[in-house]
């Protein structure tokens, strides 16, 4: 798969369970969703967690409620983007700000092939990538390398006209593309009705893997909206 950049799909930036939907909170595009008890400040050490959550956002939805967001939006015809990398605990919950340097000058200019705009970049560090036990610089590589796993079905690259299929059915479909993804490794999250992120679960060494506790979508039964790519 060419690697997700900040343009098209194509060269683009870069949860329904497979066969079982898992209940959540519904997700919002820049939200990590609800903290459990197993996320207490005194797991916000460093390294201390068991896998990652690949998180894609669908940069048409989040745009249609954010408009004058510029680096994501406007003219710039993103489709999946990389929301985050996100440390995460198998029994629930997940670490979260932990101690980390502030981003140097290389690490914003590797972020910036990354993600869509440098405040979501300094969100993601702070907020998620400073609990991974990497510093910036690595961890950044290593989230590329997390998004290079997933291969995107070629419908998803840069719809013209919008598309609609059921949680499972695009669940499928991305499971068809990734015949190692487990039918517990994927979780498809809406906003109503519309395709809001793709998740993806991952081992430490970025391997498919099932999902821990606590990780749901949030999506209607019927036919979902994929909005078009500007």
């Amino acid at each position: 798969m060419a690697r997700l950049r900040p343009l098209t799909l194509a060269t683009v930036l870069v949860a329904a369970t497979l066969g079982s939907m898992v209940p959540g909170a519904p997700a919002e595009a820049r939200h990590h969703g609800a903290r459990s008890p197993a996320a207490r400040e005194s797991d916000a050490r460093p390294g201390r967690f068991d896998y990652y959550l690949l998180s894609l956002s669908w940069s048409p939805t989040y745009c249609l409620t954010h408009p004058g967001n510029r680096d994501e939006c406007g003219d710039r015809g993103y489709g999946l983007i990389l929301h985050g990398l996100w440390p995460q605990f198998d029994d629930g919950g997940y670490p979260e700000n932990c101690q980390a340097a502030p981003l140097d000058m290389a690490a914003r200019r590797l972020g910036a092939t990354l993600f869509p705009s440098e405040n979501l970049l300094r969100h993601e560090w702070q907020r998620h990538g400073s609990c991974s036990g990497l510093d910036a610089a690595d961890y950044l590589r290593t989230a590329d390398r997390a998004v290079a796993q997933l291969r995107v079905p070629p419908e998803l690259s840069a719809p013209r006209s919008a598309l609609h299929y059921t949680a499972g059915e695009l669940a499928r479909r991305l499971r068809t593309a990734n015949p190692q993804l487990p039918a517990g490794g994927l979780r498809i999250a809406c906003s109503r009705n519309a395709l809001n992120e793709i998740r993806v679960c991952l081992t430490r060494s970025l391997q498919f893997r099932d999902c821990g506790a606590g990780v749901g979508g949030s999506c209607p039964t019927g036919p979902l909206r994929i909005p078009a790519t500007r």
